[in-house]
């Protein structure tokens, strides 16, 4: 499968969509929203990478696949824009969720160490992606140390990410993984400036059930329970839309290690064992 990209424009895609342009006494400045420290770390990278090599991107629509399993490795990519989920086939033949990604994030870590991508990336809503071939990448970074750090910090976090993940499916209750699966998805949004006290759900039950290593049942169960405590709540017109109705109660379930219900879960250790081996085999984070 072939894609055409197009040549970013250096002097209008400085300023990366969700930035702030705030005024500064007569003048205008661009930075990252006040106070989000991690939005400006994306904004550095976004125009370190802009100076840095030539970038190519691409607007995805919904279910678009940025790259597939076992394809050559000729891009590493960075969301722009968006939301993206990452897909290792299981070895009954499934597709298995192990990662979600969201502006800033990079993708295609998963190919360097054999040449070929081990997991397919799959567009949730429309968004952009910028294509950075790796052989250009590799010289910018020989020629640019800051941007060999950058690189390095991205694939330590990524690793990190995945290490919290299998932390999470072994540890933690069922009603506690949905919890931290909104938690995560509200502060990832947070973090990026954006509205978190809303969740637009680009994934269905069965989805979820599949990433944390549920049945749909389990999903369902636990969405209730925290909207029975009041630390979520449903909008009537659009299902799929969560309401984040008291963080620190939310944040409190992502530690708890019992469910407020009789349901243990036990029926998930199944799954959690098949997405624990995903997560290991993929080589991406969460």
């Amino acid at each position: 499968m072939h894609f055409e990209f197009a040549a970013i424009d250096r002097t209008v895609h400085r300023i990366a969509s969700g930035d702030t342009i705030w005024s500064v006494g007569n003048g205008r400045q661009l930075g990252p929203a006040p106070g989000s420290e991690k939005a400006g770390r994306i904004a550095e990278m976004l125009s370190l990478l802009v100076d840095s090599l030539p970038i190519r991107r691409r607007v995805l629509g919904v279910g678009d696949q940025i790259y597939g399993a076992g394809d050559p490795l000729v891009n590493l990519y960075v969301l722009h824009a968006g939301t993206v989920k990452v897909v290792n086939a299981s070895p009954d033949g499934r597709g298995q969720i192990v990662s979600l990604n969201f502006r800033g994030d990079w993708l295609g870590f998963d190919g360097i160490a054999t040449g070929r991508y081990a997991c397919a990336a799959v567009a949730l809503d429309v968004g952009e992606v910028w294509a950075l071939r790796y052989d250009e990448l590799l010289a910018a970074c020989a020629a640019r140390p800051r941007l060999l750090n950058a690189l390095h910090g991205e694939m330590s976090r990524s690793l990190t990410r995945s290490l919290g993940a299998m932390l999470t499916l072994r540890t933690r209750s069922a009603v506690s993984r949905v919890a931290s699966f909104l938690f995560h998805w509200a502060d990832s949004l947070a973090e990026r400036g954006q509205r978190s006290d809303q969740i637009v759900l680009r994934m269905t039950r069965a989805e979820i059930g599949d990433y944390l290593g549920m049945t749909l049942e389990s999903v369902s169960r636990g969405l209730s329970a925290l909207a029975r405590n009041k630390v979520i709540g449903f909008d009537q017109r659009r299902r799929r839309d969560i309401l984040i109705l008291d963080l620190p109660a939310l944040t409190h379930f992502t530690c708890s290690r019992g469910d407020p219900q009789r349901s243990s879960g036990r029926a998930d250790d199944g799954l959690v064992s098949r997405r624990q081996r995903a997560v290991m085999g993929s080589g991406v984070g969460l």
